[in-house]
């Protein structure tokens, strides 16, 4: 006889991963993954840092939530960050005050002489940023590992090179079929399936939210004078790049999104060379060579907004997706609330701010 799960969870990134965790021994658990290991797309191609600003406003509850956790566990190294500005952008500085004055982020404005000390090779122009002592780098693959081990020690199941081809739900059962034959069967089925949450909502009956993958370019270059190990995190006010060092290296991003099919994203040598151009236009460093480069999907529904919560025209079915870029800064407080939210528990400390009505995929009904 098939045994039946109480939940099946569709993708083992930081997602679904980090729900598993928290469902911990409340439920049994299987976890589908397509590729080979977890973690293969975004998860793993993430140049994470938790920023408390970083999404904007609708963002910030998750983020800060999550904090506490992060840094507690070990999982974060302080970095800081800057939002670099010229005087062109003085009214987007502004702005940016306005947006988040009330957000509970930290954050203060400061001027050139500060920044020749943080970021020696930036352009004169530059010459004015947005200050954010909090900002940290994430160990990305150390808390993806983390809630993986969680979930084995709950005794939940996963099977990798687990692609899902066919969902029906008969007598309050999903009834789940893989690619290569094999059948297992759920009573709720969990979509953490990030590029290919709407495939998985229509194999499963569900209306499609339009949660659209982005690709995003990452890459790694050799300068010289070689990036000073304790540089902030630098990211253009008007959303055209963002860098930071690693282990002697700078990470470079166009800070790009084009849209895309859910697919093993690579780079493409377009947006490599606007990354370079930008960063020469605000740093005088000699790029002495492109050392890798790569690329990921972030998924976003219309509104950019995540969506957690029970799909409201199909019975048993759980979205927990569309979490764009955020989803690693925002893993632990997510997937409390999302665990919350499956398992009807009331909330605790962490997720007792988050206005988890924003993220309702009844938004959309």
């Amino acid at each position: 006889m098939t045994e039946v799960f109480d939940y099946a969870i569709v993708g083992a990134g930081m997602a679904g991963a980090s729900l598993a965790a928290e469902i911990g021994g409340q439920g049994s658990v299987l976890v589908l993954e397509r590729e080979d290991a977890p973690g293969y797309h975004s998860t793993g191609r993430s140049a994470a840092f938790w920023e408390e600003c970083y999404g904007g406003p609708d963002i910030v509850p998750l983020t800060i939530a999550s904090g506490n956790f992060l840094r507690e566990n070990g999982f974060l190294t302080p970095r800081g960050a800057l939002y670099l500005a010229r005087a062109d952008d003085e009214g987007k500085i502004g702005e940016f005050f306005d947006m988040f004055c009330d957000s509970g982020a930290h954050f203060e404005r400061i001027e050139r002489d500060q920044l020749e000390e943080m970021v020696p090779t930036l352009r004169a122009e530059w010459d004015r940023a947005i200050w954010q002592h909090r900002c940290a780098d994430i160990d990305v693959a150390g808390l993806h590992a983390h809630y993986l081990g969680i979930s084995r020690k709950s005794g939940h199941a996963a099977e990798c090179r687990a692609e899902l081809v066919g969902a029906d739900r008969l007598d309050g059962v999903w009834q789940l079929e893989l690619s290569d034959g094999r059948r297992f069967a759920a009573r709720t089925l969990v979509n953490a399936a990030g590029a290919w949450a709407d495939q998985v909502a229509e194999l499963a009956g569900a209306k499609p939210l339009g949660i659209q993958p982005f690709r995003r370019t990452v890459v790694q270059l050799r300068v010289d004078p070689a990036a000073p190990a304790d540089m902030p995190l630098c990211l253009d006010i008007s959303g055209g790049f963002y860098f930071k060092p690693d282990n002697g290296r700078l990470w470079l991003s166009p800070h790009d999104e084009t849209p895309s099919e859910p697919v093993d994203a690579a780079p493409d040598e377009f947006d490599v060379a606007v990354a370079i151009d930008r960063l020469q236009s605000v740093s005088t460093w000699k790029i002495e060579a492109v050392e890798r480069k790569w690329a990921g999907l972030r998924s976003f529904a219309p509104d950019r907004r995540p969506v957690y919560g029970f799909d409201p025209g199909r019975e048993g079915f759980f979205w927990f997706a569309g979490q764009g870029g955020y989803g690693i800064q925002t893993a632990p407080a997510a997937a409390r609330l999302g665990s919350q939210l499956l398992l009807d528990l009331p909330r605790d400390a962490m997720t007792l701010k988050i206005p988890a009505e924003r993220y309702s995929p009844g938004r959309f009904a």
